[in-house]
């Protein structure tokens, strides 16, 4: 399957990363019958960004749950040579995966090493990157990334400046492209972030640190509507 299939219209996808660990399975069925279908899964490696996150042995253990309910996995890379994860990702059970622009001499030679793989692909880039560097070689890509935050930590407040480099992302991207934003998303914001561009939209805290996981992901879908 690809991103055309997964995506209705515009997807607000739950960060794991904000979860809480304990719970995370529960806590993750709760967002499924809440009507969510793309997991956002962020691996860090304490080398492109300082913290270590999770890695394919937690996706291994919740795939299981996810996929027989029409869920998907875009797993966000946020690590140095990232074609030494593709197949323990593709393994795990991923469906997607995203590397940065930031962390490969050459885009389009890692794209093709995803597919290999049989995965979609996405390129992320960083605030500091400017958008025309990446458009130039993400044209094979199913999906570009535009962080709002710096990459690394959740709870991270929204970038100033972030909405005009999503709508100048969106402006240079063909229409066969996805528009993905991850970084400081809440109920203030999401509107405006969808409106700029964006039909990827990945929240975190927004959702995980309330007390009402559906009410907080379903508020998040109602402002778009």
């Amino acid at each position: 399957m690809a991103w055309s299939e997964w995506i209705r219209t515009v997807e607000i996808e739950p960060s794991l990363y904000a979860a809480d660990f304990a719970r995370l399975g529960d806590q993750i069925d709760v967002l499924l019958r809440a009507g969510a279908r793309v997991f956002h899964f962020d691996v860090g490696d304490g080398h492109f960004v300082e913290p270590i996150t999770f890695g394919p042995i937690v996706l291994e253990s919740i795939a299981p749950r996810v996929h027989p309910l029409g869920g998907v996995f875009d797993c966000h890379l946020m690590v140095d040579n990232p074609t030494r994860h593709f197949h323990q990702i593709a393994q795990a059970g991923g469906d997607s995966v995203t590397f940065h622009y930031e962390a490969v001499d050459d885009v389009p030679a890692t794209i093709a090493v995803a597919r290999e793989h049989g995965l979609q692909v996405g390129v992320a880039f960083n605030p500091e990157t400017e958008p025309e560097d990446v458009v130039k070689v993400a044209g094979d890509a199913d999906l570009v990334l535009c962080m709002s935050i710096k990459p690394g930590y959740s709870g991270q407040k929204f970038m100033d400046g972030a909405l005009d480099r999503i709508a100048r992302t969106r402006e240079l991207l063909p229409d066969t492209i996805q528009l993905q934003v991850d970084g400081g998303i809440d109920i203030d914001n999401v509107r405006s972030v969808y409106d700029a561009g964006a039909t990827l939209i990945v929240a975190g805290s927004a959702i995980f640190h309330r007390e009402d996981l559906p009410r907080s992901y379903r508020r998040l879908v109602q402002a778009l509507a």
